[in-house]
């Protein structure tokens, strides 16, 4: 028996037939949070067994019965081997989250509230963009803490000129905060690799220029955050 909660429920939703779904198996609950979710977005609540196709097929065309171990789902019905490029991107931004839960743990245990809250906006980006890549949506134009793309790029290109702050080489003297946030940056950059990877036509142009640009300027936002802090002037509490 699962709780799933409303984060849960964001994260596991899926595409049927052009209308989003989400499938509920026997004994598993709802928060209040998650239903209330599900019906402001009009999103349908279906039975488990409804979500297992009697056949699954891979992009070969061929059908399998059963998932072999060395395969996992592209989508709902398609399977592909696990260092499929779109499962290897996967992978990265889930690497990604990981960083970003790690480093709001470290701004909040050392009172940087505001770089905690900011780094909220980066956690839900990359789970937006995890979602909406399994879905084949587009993804809304990007605004992290309050900047549109070229404003994080400008910010991220001339800190002296914004935060009186001008490039540095982070090191091992300054906060864990900021420690983790690099981290994090470098995190996104690799993803943006696995982007370009996963979704690289024959040609060497991107078909998701819209996951793409917003892994780029991820990166630039969290350097952003970094030179916030490098600054001095943020303030805890």
């Amino acid at each position: 028996m699962a709780l799933f909660t409303e984060a849960a429920v964001r994260a596991f939703q899926r595409n049927r037939e052009g209308r989003r779904v989400f499938y509920l198996g026997d004994g598993d609950r709802l928060t209040p949070g998650a239903r209330d979710f599900l019906r402001d977005n009009h999103i349908e609540l279906l039975p488990a067994e409804k979500a297992r196709p009697q056949v699954y097929k891979t992009l070969q065309g061929a059908e399998l019965r059963e998932k072999p171990e060395h395969m996992t789902h592209l989508d709902a019905q398609i399977l592909v081997p696990k260092d499929h490029p779109r499962i290897l991107f996967r992978g990265q931004v889930d690497a990604l989250e990981a960083d970003l839960l790690l480093a709001q743990r470290e701004a909040l245990d050392e009172g940087y509230r505001a770089i905690c809250k900011d780094l909220g906006d980066a956690l839900e980006f990359a789970r937006q963009a995890l979602r909406r890549e399994a879905l084949n949506e587009p993804m809304e134009a990007i605004r992290l803490g309050g900047l549109d793309p070229a404003e994080l790029r400008a910010r991220s290109h001339m800190p002296q000129k914004y935060y009186h702050q001008p490039h540095f080489m982070p090191d091992h003297t300054q906060s864990r905060t900021l420690l983790t946030i690099n981290r994090a940056r470098t995190t996104a950059r690799a993803a943006e690799l696995a982007c370009y990877r996963a979704f690289r036509d024959v040609s060497g142009l991107c078909t998701r220029e819209d996951l793409l640009q917003g892994f780029n300027r991820l990166s630039s936002y969290l350097w952003i955050l970094e030179i916030r802090l490098a600054s001095g002037q943020e303030k805890k509490g």
